[in-house]
């Protein structure tokens, strides 16, 4: 879903959340995570509050590594355990909200330790496989997947 198609509600609770991090934090940064199981499928959600199929991922606190950050994510979006070492694959601008936003993006190999159910923030969750991923897939989620097949070199934009 593009940003101008959001409900104003919701464009609005996110440009408050954005000025209250331009005081908290003076530049944002956040995680996410290209998350393949055994089988080869890429695990995706999608958020209550903005559209689209995402690789899931979420903000840096403070005293947290990203390393930390990555875990903690996917623990809480999809139940996800990290097997063996992450993957650093790039760092991005991310202008998509904010001018201050930057994402650290990695490939981990990764296993469910319980199905995850909706909540009010993941309105559905699962695998799939890269020749079938869900309609309303985002546009960076098909690029970040690009990069990582080798079709393209990795952009500096998110």
């Amino acid at each position: 879903m593009d940003k101008e198609k959001r409900p104003l509600h919701i464009r609005t609770a996110l440009r408050l959340l954005h000025v209250y991090f331009s005081f908290a934090r003076g530049m944002t940064m956040g995680v996410r995570a290209a998350c393949f199981d055994a089988q080869g499928r890429i695990f995706l959600v999608r958020h209550s509050y903005v559209g689209g199929w995402h690789m899931p991922g979420g903000g840096l606190e403070r005293n947290e590594t990203v390393e930390e950050a990555l875990a903690k994510e996917l623990r809480e979006e999809g139940n996800l355990r990290i097997i063996g070492k992450p993957q650093l694959i790039q760092v991005y601008f991310n202008t998509t909200t904010t001018r201050r936003d930057h994402v650290v993006f990695y490939r981990v190999t990764v296993e469910q330790t319980a199905p995850r159910p909706p909540d009010w923030e993941i309105s559905d969750s699962g695998f799939f496989s890269l020749d079938s991923l869900p309609e309303g897939t985002t546009e960076a989620t098909y690029r970040r997947l690009a990069e990582l097949r080798g079709e393209q070199q990795p952009d500096h934009r998110w």
